[in-house]
């Protein structure tokens, strides 16, 4: 993966022992607390709170309407249609209100359009075949607030439109009998930031004229599982929503997810945020991805125990096939970065395959940002020779500004600063590639660096399972809200295990007498570029499992480095290649000398050549060679044969003596170099 920069917290220490005295809670948690932000007593006494109070639906502008106006539907029996999505948060805000409003003596039916034929939102073709139902009036859920022409098409039929929404809101409101949305400027809310199935919770609690524990009761699990799966910020209201759901999710679980946890960890598993986020959540989004989404509603809404064990079974076959499929365009798209590197020399990495599966190619392009620190943009290139993508970016890096920079060349595209979809033909993509590049060049000298924050530097020795407990005052811990990072530095690497199949690696390391196990998901042994009995930094999170009746310490590496990894001569070698690669502005210390070459080859002879990445490989050498010398050597080492370089280094046999300043790439550079 790329390299990150490692930024360790600053909290004032006295604010932090302040809060533990005040309210008797552990001094760490304190500290992680302060961390947030979360200083004064009240936003304290608020965040530990296990209350549960909700924000009254009417300051949301339009709520009132609404509710009348699907009321009087229910008084007359019109037949009424939830219109969803097919993301996680669609799928749980149309099951919580198509539930809801059959229990309120509603004609209700619900109809999610087809992420593959239709995409996202209303379209006039579905809207049709809705009319031929019998619909008089549309709810949407999760979408519609920028469906201006398809809003005139619904009263041109002679139907009504009430919509939810939580999308950012556009210069013109689409016509309805009542549009509701927390980005309204004309609310009277304190908070904003509701995902779609808070938003239609927020509208069962102003039509239901019982108690609301009751509605929290039946619904608040769905509403935690859009929230989360959305990432919305666990702050406010959101917070109470996750609190609360997990509660309903761990003791009185809805038929589906009670066969979802006996299939995944067994019914006594305690879920948090994060499990729902990496295990339920996928789950839901895979059959929209793969399927169609109408299937993880009917997972969500079973009132029968055999039947949502089936339709949990469907849901895991969808995810295992959306796994497949993702390893597969993975594979291909790193194959084709190891026959063409210059696919990821750019500032915006653009990659196209044949029959790309549309609905797995941004978390394609997730991975591809994760390794190469740049944004990615992965096309699925059909056989009629329209081409579908989708864009990753990094925190910093606008891409959809960058799309729309490149609009001649695409047939449509939409989405945010940091995602972003696009439709191109495949007789434009390398166009599309050179116009992307050239905006990021001119527009963004550097790209952002990528970030691990980390909440203190702990020793060893303070990690345990008492430790774990003691953080659960945090939970639950998501957007806003992050579960904590550990800093452990200096620890000696004893030994490396691989496990489940070679997926995952489990490391011993060791400080002072005292030993950790410590776990990297998704990273190989042959891939892990580090040496028993090197030292090490660690950036950990820390649960506790549960084995035959006992727990034990989790330990979870989110990132591993050299003991001796400087972080500010990193990012200021790089930028000093990227400026003058950019640029041509640079000077002699990007010119590796006769001497600065011995010692790069020396290493790598000395080594056999060097199986893993660059970045790997500066780190070794890190402060005997610059990033910019380093980059400008191993080129001339290639071009004197010295190497072979593809994926890893291979030292050559050379019978002859090699004058690396005569190579093309050093000759160049010396002319390019002033004083050199």
């Amino acid at each position: 993966m790329a390299h990150k920069r490692w930024r360790i917290k600053d909290v004032n220490k006295d604010v932090a022992s302040e809060i533990s005295e005040k309210f008797n809670i552990d001094p760490l948690v304190a500290f992680l607390i302060a961390s947030r932000g979360i200083k004064d007593d009240l936003a304290v006494s608020s965040f530990l709170s296990d209350s549960f109070e909700v924000v009254d639906p009417l300051c949301f502008m339009d709520m009132d309407v609404a509710a009348f106006t699907i009321g009087d539907a229910i008084d007359n029996n019109e037949k009424i249609c939830i219109y969803g999505d097919y993301d996680c948060d669609g799928v749980t805000s149309t099951s919580l209100l198509y539930m809801f409003l059959k229990s309120q003596g509603a004609d209700v039916c619900y109809y999610i359009p087809s992420r593959h034929t239709e995409g996202y939102g209303l379209n006039k073709e579905a809207i049709d075949k809705i009319k031929d139902m019998g619909v008089s009036l549309i709810i949407t859920v999760d979408n519609g607030i920028s469906a201006v022409e398809e809003a005139k098409h619904i009263y041109e039929l002679g139907m009504r439109l009430v919509i939810t929404d939580h999308h950012q809101i556009g210069p013109e409101l689409p016509m309805a009998e009542a549009v509701v949305n927390p980005h309204r400027q004309d609310n009277e809310l304190d908070f904003h930031d509701y995902c779609g199935v808070g938003v239609a919770f927020k509208l069962a609690q102003t039509m239901y004229d019982g108690d609301v524990e009751d509605l929290v009761d039946e619904y608040i699990d769905l509403v935690a599982i859009g929230t989360i799966a959305d990432v919305m910020p666990l702050l406010y209201e959101n917070r109470a929503f996750v609190k609360r759901g997990l509660e309903k999710i761990n003791n009185n679980p809805r038929y589906g997810i009670k066969a979802f946890k006996e299939q995944n960890g067994g019914e006594d598993k305690v879920y948090s945020a994060n499990d729902i986020a990496f295990q339920l959540c996928p789950r839901i989004n895979a059959v929209g991805r793969m399927d169609d989404a109408q299937k993880a509603v009917d997972f969500l809404i079973s009132d029968d125990y055999d039947n949502a064990k089936l339709k949990c079974d469907q849901l895991n076959i969808e995810n295992k096939h959306r796994q497949e499929i993702e390893k597969n365009i993975l594979d291909d798209v790193f194959e084709q970065i190891g026959n063409n590197p210059s696919l990821v020399s750019g500032r915006v990495i653009v990659i196209a395959g044949r029959n790309y599966h549309a609905g797995v190619v941004g978390i394609v392009a997730s991975h591809v940002l994760d390794r190469y620190a740049k944004p990615a943009i992965i096309i699925g290139i059909d056989d009629d020779g329209v081409c579908r993508g989708s864009a990753r970016s990094i925190d910093g890096f606008n891409i959809f500004d960058a799309i729309a920079s490149c609009k001649d060349d695409l047939i449509q595209f939409g989405g945010h600063p940091m995602a972003a979809g696009l439709t191109v033909c495949e007789d434009k993509i390398d166009i599309f590639r050179k116009h992307i590049n050239e905006y990021a060049y001119s527009n963004c000298d550097l790209m952002p660096e990528q970030v691990v924050d980390i909440d203190c530097k702990i020793s060893p020795f303070y990690l345990d399972c008492e430790l774990v407990d003691n953080l659960e005052s945090l939970e639950p811990c998501g957007a806003s809200n992050p579960q904590p990072v550990f800093g452990l530095f200096n620890l000696t690497l004893n030994s490396i295990t691989a496990l489940s199949d070679g997926k995952h690696i489990r490391l011993e390391v060791e400080k002072k007498g005292k030993k950790l196990r410590v776990v990297k998901f998704n990273q190989d042994i042959d891939s892990f570029p580090y040496r028993i009995g090197q030292k090490l930094n660690f950036a950990v999170k820390i649960s506790k499992n549960l084995y035959k009746g006992r727990f034990y310490l989790s330990v979870q590496a989110v990132d591993i480095r050299l003991s001796t990894t400087d972080d500010d001569k990193y990012f200021k070698e790089k930028s000093a290649y990227e400026v003058f690669e950019n640029k041509g502005v640079g000077d002699s210390t990007l010119y590796p000398n006769r001497d600065v070459c011995a010692k790069a080859y020396k290493y790598l002879k000395a080594n056999n050549g060097y199986n893993y990445s660059f970045d790997d490989l500066y780190f070794e050498l890190q402060g005997v060679i610059s990033y910019g010398q380093l980059k400008y050597a191993i080129k001339a080492f290639e071009q004197a044969n010295l190497i072979t370089y593809d994926n890893k280094i291979i030292i050559n046999a050379v019978s002859a003596k090699v004058k690396l300043e005569e190579t093309p790439i050093l000759k160049s550079l010396k002319g390019r170099l002033a004083h050199v």
